[in-house]
């Protein structure tokens, strides 16, 4: 059996076939149009085609989309929602959204604070006001799709969130999609509410790109593939989970990239650049899957705590755009021809420099037709590669946790247009297949648990709070459809707070294992 991975990026969509013992068997990429459908379907349809394997033979089909990081941004089919926060009188000093953008405030339909919530050690600050509940559900039913729950502390303790969205189904149906806060944030209240919000804004987004690329693969013909969703720490989800959690496929891309690094360069910790068309994307990878960010990620303007891959962007690109100016200096990007670069460069006859026609005539790399870039001034072509240069290498320091040199991963089609030395590097490696590790991390991704609670060491030994987190993580992983003897735990984290009473520590554990058949 094989599987198909798909990762669909701001130029390109690639698609690649793996084989059971992961080797890659065909791989494409075709132009992300501004249906970003016809491009999936382009790349399935060629990739079809080139490998010309029996279609029944796909039993398994990943899709990493930037559907829902589109959806946020452009403020485009969110969903009508409604918004209740657990937590009075705690926590009504900062009311939902206090700081989001007007228009972006206006899928929110009805919002109300009520009693209840916890204290960071699990002691109740108020019984849960069931009798308001009800009166809110019954006040939005039939004006919105989804509803938003949050409470004080539900990471520590999540009964009354779980006992609110009982109310919310008993009253607005079983059909309703309700997101809890326990279920996606980390700790910190509004933070988490903001991430319960937007994901449940995000459910006509997910319903749409998963049931249209379940469509879609059927329509040619890949009828057996069970389809899964990348996620946004390396690791993939049904399509049940990623219509529950489709917040967490934001920013699937880069970590698909970082996965597949991993696969193909056979390392394990490494600093992974990952060059497209418009951007590069740099990442750090840590046990074979990517850094998560310990600072709160803003998305469209929206402050959240979800878990998120530490990842620096840049505006550089194979397409990026190469200028002189008047005074004589080279200037790269960050306006890029994105995926008209074979359409606008000069080595496919053209009319704009781009950076991969400055590779090309530098001796880089063969692509296109090179005599049309033997018109441009060598010298010229070396400022703007020493400008290429400097914007990697000053990412590349901006990423480091140290000032020792790091091994470094080039993937991405548009990797092409970056020196085989650089300044900060140990060494520097281009794998096969690098212009399509993005799909490739899709296909070959693994399934994952992460357990977090505030303990007390206290109350309970540092050594049998970590195992029994261990042991709750490896089964939140096989509940998600890892094999359990594949499972391994990839990432301990275990943080004092010094701001509350006692020995109490953030534990918070990830184990991951390989998917079942």
């Amino acid at each position: 059996m094989y599987k198909l991975g798909i990762d669909v990026g701001g130029t390109n969509t690639d698609a690649v076939l793996i084989d059971e013992n992961l080797k890659v068997v065909a791989e494409v990429k075709h132009p992300t149009s501004g249906d970003i459908y016809d491009g999936i379907m382009g790349a399935v349809k060629n990739i079809l085609e080139l490998s010309g394997i029996d279609r029944g033979e796909i039993g398994k089909a990943m899709l990493g989309t930037t559907q829902c990081t589109n959806a946020i941004v452009e403020r485009k089919n969110l969903a009508p929602i409604a918004v209740l926060r657990i937590g009075a009188p705690a926590a009504v000093g900062i009311p939902p959204m206090t700081d989001w953008a007007e228009d972006l405030k206006k899928i929110v339909v009805a919002e109300k604070m009520i009693g209840g919530g916890f204290e960071h050690d699990g002691k109740e600050l108020a019984p849960l006001d069931e009798e308001t509940a009800q009166a809110f559900f019954q006040e939005v039913k039939g004006k919105v799709e989804s509803v938003a729950i949050s409470c004080v502390f539900s990471t520590v303790r999540n009964e009354h969130e779980l006992r609110a969205a009982e109310l919310c189904r008993e009253i607005m149906g079983k059909d309703i999609h309700i997101s809890v806060s326990g279920e996606i944030g980390s700790m910190g209240l509004v933070e988490r509410e903001n991430a319960t919000i937007l994901n449940s804004a995000l459910c006509k987004v997910a319903q749409r790109f998963t049931e249209g690329f379940a469509r879609s693969l059927a329509g040619l013909g890949v009828t057996n593939a069970a389809i899964y969703l990348s996620q946004n720490d390396g690791t993939l989800m049904t399509m049940e989970q990623a219509l529950r959690y489709p917040i967490l496929t934001i920013a699937c891309g880069p970590t698909n990239s970082i996965r597949g690094a991993s696969h193909l360069s056979r390392l394990e910790n490494a600093l992974v650049i990952d060059v497209g068309g418009t951007t590069t994307d740099l990442g750090v990878m840590r046990n074979g899957f990517p850094r998560e960010s310990s600072v709160a990620a803003t998305i469209g303007g929206v402050r959240t705590n979800f878990r998120m891959p530490d990842v620096l962007t840049i505006g550089l690109g194979g397409g990026s755009i190469v200028r002189q100016r008047e005074d004589g200096t080279v200037t790269v990007g960050p306006d890029s021809v994105g995926y008209r670069i074979t359409e606008k460069a000069l080595i496919f006859g053209g009319d704009t420099v781009t950076a991969t026609d400055i590779a090309v005539r530098l001796g880089m790399y063969e692509l296109g037709d090179k005599s049309k870039v033997a018109g441009i001034d060598e010298g010229f072509a070396l400022k703007a590669m020493e400008v290429i240069s400097r914007l990697v290498e000053d990412a590349l320091d901006a990423m480091k946790v140290s000032n020792s040199d790091v091994d470094v991963i080039l993937v991405g089609g548009g990797s092409i247009i970056l020196p085989e030395k650089l300044a900060g590097a140990m060494s520097v490696t281009k794998p096969e297949h690098f212009g399509t590790a993005n799909a490739i991390g899709s296909a070959i991704s693994k399934v994952s648990g992460t357990y977090e609670k505030l303990v007390d060491y206290e109350k309970i030994p540092r050594e049998e709070a970590l195992a029994q987190a261990k042991r709750e993580a490896v089964e939140i992983a096989v509940e998600a459809g890892a094999v359990r003897e594949t499972v391994e735990i990839i990432d301990v984290e275990d943080v004092p707070l010094a701001y509350y009473p006692g020995k109490t520590n953030r534990v918070k554990i990830k184990a991951a294992g390989d998917l079942g058949s």
